[in-house]
């Protein structure tokens, strides 16, 4: 455009000068025919100077529509990219914060449903305790009757020497020996055990630290030892000792690996992983979850941690 704008100064400056060639007085023989002809390409000139100023102007003005035009849609599209963005975050955010109260309330589940069978094996054991007590009721000898006491039948004495006629346990004139005496001085399981859920949700964790490790050292064999080392885990994780969550949650893994807790213990291991930074370790973690138990809540929330973290859930996972 600075060219056309430096070519049409040429030729107005030419057509100036011959304006003012034309219009200075000459003499009787400068009518000449040269002088005619040159005055009518001096025309012709400025109609050619004129009409490429005008073609010049109408082009400029159409470049400068599209160019106006294309800057309209360049700030529209700017506008319409930011709105999706915006509406991405927010929905991206509004899932996290689904996800992460979804898991609560399965947590929270998994913690009734706990409590719920504590309770019943509670009221199992006191309908046993009640069996008992009528079958003992039922067997009892007539009233009236009453055993002879330091005689054996047949009036031999009662030996209290702790053995029967040769000298081994159990034998006729030796009591037996009171095997419920020693187990009265352990905790009682269920009790302990609802006692340390209780103050596990109420946040009292040393306290409930204190007796889940009863119930493991105590009864290491029964199925609340699995689920009290799977809550010593939680008490780690919600304190931030991720180190040590893994380490209780492994323990579930290898020595409770039939317990109910355990696809709870494996999520919550990678977790901890993921939040200690192991990121890769976290996502071989979750799934393997996903491919031991993929029917699981558990199964589940480790696909949908997965997605928000942008990794595709199905990938094989090594066992």
């Amino acid at each position: 455009m600075l060219k056309g704008c430096t070519f049409r100064r040429r030729f107005v400056a030419a057509a100036v000068l011959a304006a003012v060639l034309a219009l200075a007085p000459v003499r009787a023989h400068a009518t000449s025919k040269d002088i005619i002809q040159l005055q009518t390409q001096v025309q012709q000139l400025l109609d050619m100077v004129q009409r490429l100023q005008s073609t010049l102007d109408t082009r400029f003005g159409v470049l400068q529509h599209l160019v106006e035009q294309t800057a309209d849609s360049a700030n529209q599209m700017t506008q319409t990219v930011t709105t999706l963005q915006q509406k991405l975050n927010q929905q991206n955010d509004a899932l996290s914060g689904k996800i992460d109260t979804a898991s609560g309330q399965v947590q929270s589940l998994n913690d009734s449903v706990d409590e719920l069978k504590t309770r019943i094996a509670k009221l199992d054991k006191s309908i046993s305790d009640l069996q008992s007590q009528l079958q003992n009721i039922q067997s009892a000898p007539p009233a009236g009757t009453q055993p002879t006491q330091g005689a054996m039948p047949g009036g031999a004495p009662v030996n209290d020497s702790g053995a029967g006629p040769g000298g081994a346990p159990g034998s006729p004139g030796q009591p037996i020996p009171n095997v419920a005496a020693a187990a009265s001085t352990n905790p009682p399981l269920h009790q302990t055990f609802e006692a340390a859920l209780r103050d596990f949700n109420a946040a009292k964790y040393s306290v409930a630290s204190g007796e889940f490790q009863d119930v493991i050292h105590y009864y290491p064999m029964d199925e609340l030892a699995g689920s009290s080392q799977y809550y010593l885990g939680e008490i780690a994780y919600r304190q931030g000792d991720y180190s040590a969550a893994i380490n209780a949650y492994n323990a579930v893994l290898e020595t409770f690996t039939g317990n109910p807790k355990a696809p709870a213990a494996q999520l919550h291991k990678g977790f901890a992983l993921i939040q200690q930074g192991k990121r890769e370790s976290g996502i071989h973690e979750l799934r393997l979850l996903i491919a031991r138990h993929p029917q699981t809540p558990e199964a589940s929330q480790a696909k949908a941690k997965l997605t928000s973290m942008g990794i595709h859930s199905t990938a094989a996972a090594q066992r």
